[in-house]
């Protein structure tokens, strides 16, 4: 059967393949237009699977909202270059993902897949945009939050994604507040809501690695203990250069002993952190040394804990996010909070574009 331009049209409205690969699958089908669409499905398939082993890091991050505000849904799908994620048919793709989230079960990406998209599933969808666009994609994730008070931030076109649900009036004021968090969740990437969800064994590995930290820097350690190590490093560990620089600079009172590690040798100051290390229990029992533990892990948990956070718009630069929202409505209480990153912890392929271009002449 000859194969007509309208026949081409009708297969690309259909698919949404290019125009040649309609033509060609409908050659191959002889006209059949249901036929034409398994073969162009065949090879949107296969083209996919030759894209696997590709790295995705790139894409996009959209949140939905339920119609009465009460639940949102957040979806990260990556592709490999940025220029997919500035495609309008990209982002409708997204978007309309996003708000399928909403009625996901749950998190499980192999379930979302076969959720029903159209007329297809999620999963077939995704491989004919695949086939469509030319580039490796995959739906890395997905995630849903419920609250009496919602709001949600999208950063950067879609780079980083944002949701936070609360327990507490539906005002604006309310919201407004939440507004602001979303932000600043957006900006100060918290770990935690609060130190609440920290585990025992949470808290004391990161007890441990502060610790472990503090003695592989001894030039941080507390003076006394710091002093200690330098006598036993002088005392036969140390060449004669270094303690010689030792001496002199111990002798000069208006010396700052902060700048002294930039005078020893590279081999002074590791042999001083291995003096350290061997030293751990002792030091370990230094009421100061604890003190000083004690004290970084605090500053960790500041930094790491939404409501211990210092509010990124406090007039007093001192406010913490906890106190702000007390101060719009105490009985206000963060719920869930979720932070999409595109590509967060996927290892991005490091690109040379000069390498790349010698390769592909090469080839020819």
């Amino acid at each position: 059967m000859a194969v007509t331009a309208q026949m081409v049209k009708e297969l690309r409205e259909m698919t949404g393949s290019g125009m040649m690969d309609c033509k060609k699958a409908l050659v191959e089908a002889d006209g059949d237009m249901d036929q034409a669409v398994e073969i162009l499905k065949e090879k949107g398939l296969a083209k996919a699977e030759k894209k696997a082993g590709r790295i995705a890091a790139m894409g996009l991050v959209r949140t939905a909202f339920s119609e009465d505000g009460k639940t949102a849904a957040i979806v990260e799908v990556n592709s490999e270059t940025d220029f997919v994620a500035k495609n309008a048919e990209f982002i409708e793709f997204v978007e309309k993902l996003a708000a399928l989230a909403l009625d996901a079960e749950s998190n499980d990406m192999e379930a979302f897949k076969a959720m029903p998209f159209d007329d297809t599933t999620v999963g077939e969808a995704l491989t004919a945009m695949i086939a469509k666009i030319g580039e490796k994609l995959s739906i890395r994730r997905i995630e849903k939050a419920s609250g009496e008070v919602m709001s949600s931030y999208i950063h950067g076109g879609g780079t980083i994604g944002v949701i936070v649900a609360a327990d507490g009036a539906d005002n604006d004021d309310n919201k407004a507040a939440l507004k602001n968090i979303v932000m600043q969740v957006a900006a100060m990437n918290p770990q935690y809501v609060s130190r609440d969800e920290i585990s025992e064994d949470e808290l004391a590995n990161i007890r441990k690695i502060t610790l472990e930290s503090a003695l592989n820097d001894p030039f941080s350690l507390p003076k006394p203990i710091l002093n200690g190590l330098l006598d036993k490093a002088a005392d036969g560990v140390w060449g004669q250069e270094d303690v010689d620089i030792l001496t002199e600079k111990r002798a000069d009172k208006g010396f700052n002993f902060n700048y002294l590690p930039n005078f020893l040798s590279e081999e002074a100051r590791t042999k001083l952190a291995g003096l350290a290390v061997v030293a751990k229990m002792e030091i370990a029992e230094n009421k100061i040394f604890n003190g000083l533990v004690d004290g970084r892990v605090s500053k960790q948990l500041k930094e790491t804990c939404l409501l211990d956070q210092t509010y990124v718009r406090a007039e007093d630069g001192k406010q913490t996010v906890a106190q702000y929202l007390a101060s719009v409505d105490p009985s206000l209480s963060l719920t869930k909070v979720i932070r999409f990153e595109v590509g967060e912890g996927i290892e991005k392929k490091e690109e040379n574009f000069a390498e790349e271009v010698a390769a592909q002449m090469a080839g020819k």
